[in-house]
């Protein structure tokens, strides 16, 4: 995989850069700049090396229809001031743009496509869309790891008619993950939340024998809680896993590898509730689980402090509301204490968790903070990821 900080001659290359500036968008307002953050280190190599620099990036899900509210031009803002340069949004239509369009004005060094999804030929991985793409400039660099999961014609199809090459960012991501699973300081322990526990299933089974603990948390956590044999409420769950739960604790014992689960929680009626802590058995059928409960979060404390290398990917519950945030920040600053005196490795993905830990502005904390959720995940699970295989 070549990478463009080893390239030499890119004055006036007009480069077509993806990048992942999928961030949370409210009204309009980004509320978390971390992706933003990112991708400043490329843009700035780029500038300085005198290229013409063509954004691609999505935001949302627009099911390849303009969607007005799902727009690039705040992220173009808020990249403007962070850079002190000014950049030109594009909503032509992608289809009628040719590559003298671009940079008609000398002083133009960064344009932005508008958001790539609203073209349905994207997530169809179309042949002519990638074509057409790769007519606008004169070689393609992929920084976005947390995209390249996803077979889309900016992300794999692109690389079939430029000369491509891994972004700054994309290559850290890959050396911390491998570092990860290869260059492993035993005990190893995973993290893992988010609610549904079929897409992580692969995550679990295959890091298993590599790990001593994994602690199932979030919304992954109420289905081992029901499997126990205890009610969960009206808690967030998903059917039919019972086979998937079963399969995971036979694996684990032949594997010695102990998963941890809530053995307390803290519910509210409504999401918007002040939190109570209950154990298992006292958990009514009108309650919702939204938090880990004072026992488990002393139980991960312990594990995180007899572990060398820690990986956490999913929040322990329902942050957005600070009554229920309190487990994923002790888990936080538990791994913060540790890697404060350089005896943990750790690992932090996923959006959601990557927003936690900014909520405690502990980003600079962690060995390592990746914005992907699902190619993280993929990439550890053993997955070969389109945008990197097209990149090789």
């Amino acid at each position: 995989m070549n990478n463009i900080k080893d390239q030499e001659n890119l004055y006036q290359k007009r480069v077509l850069l993806r990048l992942d500036l999928n961030v949370p968008l409210k009204n309009g307002i980004i509320t978390d700049e971390t992706r933003i953050n990112k991708i400043i280190p490329i843009i700035n190599f780029l500038t300085e090396k005198k290229s013409k620099i063509i954004i691609i990036s999505h935001v949302g899900r627009p099911k390849g229809k303009v969607n007005k509210e799902l727009s690039l031009k705040p992220i173009c803002e808020n990249l403007e001031k962070k850079i002190k340069k000014k950049i030109k949004l594009i909503d032509d239509n992608i289809f009628q743009l040719k590559k003298e369009d671009l940079f008609k004005s000398s002083d133009n060094q960064i344009v932005f496509l508008e958001n790539i999804r609203f073209y349905k030929e994207e997530e169809e991985n179309d042949v002519s869309f990638a074509k057409h793409l790769a007519n606008l400039a004169d070689l393609y660099v992929n920084d976005s790891f947390s995209c390249s999961h996803r077979a889309h014609a900016s992300v794999s199809k692109i690389t079939e008619f430029l000369p491509s090459f891994a972004g700054l960012q994309l290559e850290t991501e890959i050396n911390a993950l491998k570092k990860v699973t290869t260059e492993i300081k035993k005990p190893i322990t995973c993290i893992i939340g988010g609610s549904k526990i079929s897409t992580k299933i692969g995550i679990i089974k295959n890091l298993i024998p590599k790990f001593d603990n994994i602690i199932i948390v979030g919304g992954m956590g109420n289905n081992i809680i029901k499997y126990r044999g205890y009610n969960i409420g009206k808690s967030i769950k998903e059917e039919n896993c019972e086979k998937i739960i079963k399969e995971i604790f036979e694996s684990s014992k032949n594997n010695l590898c102990k998963i941890v689960f809530p053995i307390d929680v803290l519910v509210g009626k409504t999401m918007d509730d002040k939190s109570k802590v209950k154990e298992l058995v006292d958990i009514k059928n009108e309650d919702l689980i939204l938090d880990i409960g004072p026992k488990t979060i002393e139980k991960i404390k312990y594990i995180i402090e007899t572990s060398k290398t820690v990986l956490w990917n999913g929040p322990a519950g329902y942050f957005e509301n600070p009554s229920f945030a309190n487990g994923s920040y002790e888990i936080a600053k538990s791994i913060i204490k540790k890697n404060k005196n350089k005896s943990i490795y750790s690992v932090v993905g996923g959006g959601d968790t990557v927003a936690v830990i900014n909520q405690i502005n502990a980003i600079k904390d962690f060995n390592f903070v990746s914005t992907a959720g699902g190619a993280f995940l993929e990439y550890l699970e053993g997955k070969e990821l389109p945008g990197i295989k097209a990149l090789n």
